[in-house]
């Protein structure tokens, strides 16, 4: 339990050997789909090189305020079933953070994640910036306090984005950090006219590596252009989402993490 006795009763992360994977899509999928299914959900945004969450959920940039106990979270919805903080609410400016180097980047990690007041949550999922760098190591450290459930690992068809993938399993096993399961994006892309599925990439690179490592393997989400497009333009994604080809596959890996997360 936080400061005012909240409390958050999972917390996953959502981690990627490198950036274009679509981390931060999986991300907002997978939170939608948990809130579709009743669930109060909570999204930390910790990616300084380009929070793109915010457009997704289409919060924009809102104001942040701060309460006894941290940042209040924006509300997506009205019922509040779905809370986001992204440190994209917390530059100046959008594009300032890449010139970020180190030490500070990390310290404004730490009291970014540690800071913000959740309320009652079912899972929050943190969406992590790529790679396996100090700044993970902020995250994991000053998320302490909530307790880790666990990772989700996202990588694509192709080989080399699943090596990356490994180097972030090592990580996790380093640091202690359960691996919840592995998905595997881009998996394929859906037709916008006759919803026929086809590989554009070699396939099947996700459950390999699951297999290789023990793990379990979530599923296979596909391209859908429809629903990226709902993305690229802002439009309410949370509405397009529930029609969408990638919502079954989605639905089915945001189930299997929870019952995963009651056995935890």
């Amino acid at each position: 339990a936080d400061a005012n006795g909240k409390s958050v009763r999972h917390v996953v992360l959502v981690l990627s050997g490198k950036g274009g994977v679509g981390k931060s899509t999986i991300t907002t999928e997978l939170a939608l789909a948990l809130r579709q299914a009743g669930k109060r959900v909570g999204i930390l945004d910790v990616d300084l090189c380009g929070p793109s969450i915010p457009r997704m959920l289409s919060v924009g940039r809102p104001d942040v305020h701060q309460c006894d106990s941290g940042w209040v979270p924006v509300y997506t919805d009205a019922q509040k079933s779905l809370a986001l903080m992204s440190i994209g609410f917390l530059l100046e400016d959008p594009d300032e953070a890449i010139v970020w180097r180190g030490p500070k980047k990390t310290a404004l990690i730490g009291q970014f994640v540690s800071d913000v007041a959740w309320g009652e949550l079912d899972v929050l999922l943190v969406d992590t910036p790529p790679g396996t760098s100090d700044e993970h190591l902020a995250v994991l450290e000053n998320l302490k306090k909530h307790r880790v459930d666990g990772a989700v690992l996202v990588t694509t068809p192709q080989a080399v984005s699943t090596g990356d993938v490994r180097r972030e399993i090592t990580f996790c096993n380093k640091t202690g950090v359960r691996i919840l399961g592995i998905i595997e994006n881009m998996s394929g892309f859906v037709c916008p006219h006759c919803s026929e599925c086809s590989n554009i990439f070699s396939k099947g690179g996700g459950e390999e590596l699951a297999k290789l490592t023990g793990s379990v393997f979530l599923g296979s989400v596909p391209l859908d252009p429809l629903l990226s497009a709902s993305v690229e333009e802002g439009k309410d994604f949370t509405q397009l989402f529930p029609n969408s080809a990638t919502f079954s596959v989605i639905s089915k890996i945001s189930q299997t993490l929870l019952n995963s997360l009651q056995t935890a």
